[in-house]
């Protein structure tokens, strides 16, 4: 799953050119074949797991829409409009061609009306206030503080007033934080994150760890989510007792 690559996108078949900073994947297929197998055999199905708590962190509603920062293959938002109804609308960006194309690959067929663009975090090719929510999983230690802080506000931008903002990534261990180069940006630090969210203009902001087991592989990343969300009660709703919070405001 760290199998990383640069790659500055030129003009494509279906998007005006884009350009990021950040690293990208670019594996289509073969992202999902490593994704299931390092989920299946390391991480004993956390990943899984993680994204059914963004979704469940969500609160999705019927009809809504959902914009998927960093969609990969397309994966979590598939599983959101599943969620949302045939009223719902999904859309899920990525800056990678071979991602992108397989995600619509998938949508096409389970005859799910998913929209799938190549696009970047620091520049979301959306009108203000558009989307009810945005997600972003296992995405943002792959950007630098800079380009963190130009993906949230323009998160913040195409977000509707009262809408929420759930970002799920790996943790960063101590022990390798030393392999930051080689791995991206080395996982995040929740604490950060939540404060680069803060300063994005987001209230009511607040997080929480997800552990992964590894008793054998103590290098191996955990999780935590940071959520914005419009008041605490939403929050209350779809919090688990097994998933401790902590609430910065």
């Amino acid at each position: 799953m760290h199998s990383f690559a640069r790659h500055q996108h030129r003009e494509t078949g279906d998007t005006t050119a884009t350009k990021t900073h950040g690293l990208i994947l670019d594996q289509g297929w073969r992202y999902d074949l490593t994704e299931w197998c390092c989920d299946t055999f390391l991480l004993r199905g956390m990943v899984r797991k993680l994204r059914q708590r963004t979704a469940c962190l969500a609160d999705l509603q019927p009809g809504e829409a959902v914009l998927d920062v960093g969609c990969g293959t397309g994966t979590l938002a598939l599983a959101v409009q599943q969620h949302l109804g045939v009223t719902g609308r999904v859309v899920g960006i990525d800056p990678s061609p071979r991602q992108i194309a397989r995600a619509r690959a998938k949508a096409a067929r389970r005859h799910m009306p998913n929209e799938f663009q190549i696009g970047v975090i620091e520049q979301i090719a959306f009108p203000d206030q558009t989307f009810d929510v945005v997600l972003s999983t296992l995405m943002m230690h792959h950007l630098p503080a800079s380009l963190k802080r130009q993906g949230l506000a323009e998160i913040a931008r195409v977000l509707k007033p009262g809408g929420r903002l759930i970002i799920a990534d790996f943790t960063r261990p101590e022990r390798r934080r030393g392999q930051r180069g080689r791995l991206g940006a080395g996982g995040s630090n929740m604490g950060d994150l939540a404060a680069l969210v803060q300063d994005a203009g987001f209230t009511e902001v607040e997080t929480e760890e997800m552990r992964f087991p590894r008793p054998r592989f103590p290098a191996l990343p955990g999780a935590g989510f940071v959520r914005m969300h419009p008041g605490g009660a939403g929050f209350a709703r779809a919090r688990k007792d097994d998933h401790p919070v902590q609430r910065r405001t």
